[in-house]
């Protein structure tokens, strides 16, 4: 008995989760079932940019069978000492294992496959996220077992909160000397969500005691990537023509994006695509003709070119906001109740360049004009703001109507204007790659350049096409293998520093010019009386 130790569990949650429920819930269930129970909030940075964490020791043995002592708990965790850290967030998960908290020969680590990404995977010019399959590897490493799941599905299955869901996980791991029956005790006197917790600690428990069953099951879970749907699944397959046309292996990526454009604009549209993805093709088989690289410029052209030639205009935002799906999301998100009432309102600020992206290219320059007048006058740019209550027959009626206007969209001048911008960068690309192979490879990647929307668009066109016309065709290389590296620090360059000053000094370091300088317009404000 003198020898028996506590359990010690470390809890990681983020802002909002419930993490200080969980950590009750646990609390009361020990106390109901006659364990001896302690826990310790530690204080953190909420939401995402960290986690506020709760320390949990039970003692397995009842205090009825302890003879009037009374074991001693431990506050914090120790490193190295742990039993159980539970977290609903990967990259949590590793953030405490890299604290030393877990250890390979003790820990039992129960883990969301979930993610919510960080302030600085946000703020990455191009693709910040942190690996996730590499991720799931840490924590096999550093675990003596350990459980892998998308508790954020379960949570909205369940139409709860997520920590009803790790509570589910923790009851079903074995860790714990409390019975299920304890702890659903506990949450049918929960309150008024009693009902909608159950069912997620219900959820919990048997995605945990299926995996325990599965051992199996669980290998091959874990070594595959972690993603809720198979793309290959989610997309119809490529035309026959399409699939004898493009090797096999690319099949799967190429289907995504004519699906993506199918469904943007219409069949021909998407036809387009393949064709341009054809020239790209026969390309590389100049350069390679046997595929040993993978066929890479072709996959990386498949990727940006089915992005770009499916731009965001205002015909798309109306399409996506008025769909049947986002309002089942919405739903789901505040947890809609048959007696509830939900309205939805959605703010759009359409711009003068917004409406003449619509217009034919004379028309369309005209307003462009008589805005850039007013600039010039001293006013803001014209824009029209609105407030559409999606819930209502007026407002999805007009967001459908402004979604059946993609048949007119080929008419419009931006559709025109990005069209020839795709030209150029395709027609770089195919070049360049029938000459040699890596430069043509690190042209297609400049593709991740184009993002976003409004000025942050255009300035990931302006900054890709400056690195065509200056690098890609320039002559004045002394050899290819110079060429590769300039673009690839020119790139590189564009999508560490936002404002441009790193792909300037790049240019100018590889014997490019810099961007050239926009005028923009200034503003005098007039000083209000009274004012300092």
């Amino acid at each position: 008995m003198s020898q028996q130790q506590p359990t010690s569990l470390l809890l990681c949650a983020l802002g909002g989760e419930g993490g200080g429920v969980l950590t009750e819930w646990l609390v009361e269930t020990a106390r109901h079932a006659g364990y001896p129970v302690q826990a310790t909030s530690i204080p953190g940075v909420a939401q995402r940019t960290g986690a506020t964490t709760y320390y949990l020791e039970v003692f397995p043995v009842r205090q009825e069978e302890l003879g009037g002592k009374r074991p001693v708990l431990g506050l914090y965790p120790v490193p190295g000492r742990l039993d159980a850290l539970v977290s609903s967030e990967l990259l949590e998960t590793v953030r405490q294992i890299g604290l030393g908290h877990a250890s390979a020969e003790r820990t039992l680590v129960l883990t969301s496959s979930a993610r919510t990404l960080t302030t600085m995977e946000k703020m990455q010019m191009g693709d910040g996220r942190r690996d996730t399959p590499e991720l799931v590897r840490l924590v096999a490493a550093h675990s003596r077992a350990h459980h892998v799941l998308d508790m954020a599905e379960l949570t909205r299955q369940a139409g709860t909160v997520v920590s009803a869901v790790m509570l589910g996980c923790i009851a079903a791991s074995g860790l714990l000397p409390m019975a299920r029956a304890d702890y659903e005790a506990i949450l049918q006197g929960s309150g008024g969500g009693a009902k909608a917790s159950l069912r997620g600690f219900a959820l919990g428990f048997e995605a945990i005691q299926a995996q325990r069953t599965q051992a199996q099951f669980i290998e091959r879970v874990l070594a595959a990537p972690v993603k809720p749907v198979s793309p290959a699944a989610a997309v119809p397959a490529l035309p026959a023509a399409a699939a004898a046309q493009f090797p096999a292996v690319l099949h799967e990526l190429i289907a995504l994006g004519h699906a993506r454009l199918v469904e943007y604009q219409n069949a021909a549209y998407a036809q387009r695509y393949l064709e341009r993805l054809g020239q790209v093709l026969q390309a590389e088989r100049t350069r390679d003709p046997q595929g040993t690289r993978g066929w890479a410029v072709t996959r990386e052209m498949a990727r940006w070119l089915a992005l770009w030639m499916a731009f965001d205009d205002i015909i798309r935002v109306a399409d996506l906001k008025s769909r049947a799906s986002r309002w089942q999301r919405v739903r789901a998100e505040v947890k809609l109740q048959e007696a509830d009432l939900l309205k939805v309102y959605d703010h759009f600020k359409p711009g003068a360049p917004e409406f003449a992206a619509l217009l034919p290219q004379g028309l369309a320059q005209r307003v462009l004009a008589w805005d850039r007048k007013r600039v010039l006058a001293g006013k803001t740019p014209w824009a029209l703001p609105l407030k559409v209550g999606t819930h209502s027959v007026f407002g999805m009626l007009a967001l459908r109507t402004l979604a059946s206007c993609k048949r007119l969209r080929p008419l419009g001048s931006r559709f025109a204007t990005e069209q020839a911008l795709i030209a150029q960068w395709l027609d770089a690309v195919v070049a360049t790659t029938a000459r040699h192979w890596a430069s043509g490879y690190e042209i297609a990647q400049c593709g991740r350049l184009i993002k976003g929307y409004g000025s942050t668009n255009e300035r990931g066109k302006d900054n890709l096409l400056h690195v065509v016309q200056h690098l890609a065709v320039a002559g004045h290389f002394a050899s290819d293998e110079a060429r590769v590296a300039a673009i690839a620090a020119a790139r590189q360059a564009a999508l560490a520093d936002d404002a441009g000053k790193a792909l300037d000094r790049a240019l100018l370091q590889h014997g490019a010019p810099a961007r050239p300088l926009k005028e923009q317009p200034i503003r005098w404000v007039r000083r209000r009386a009274g004012s300092t």
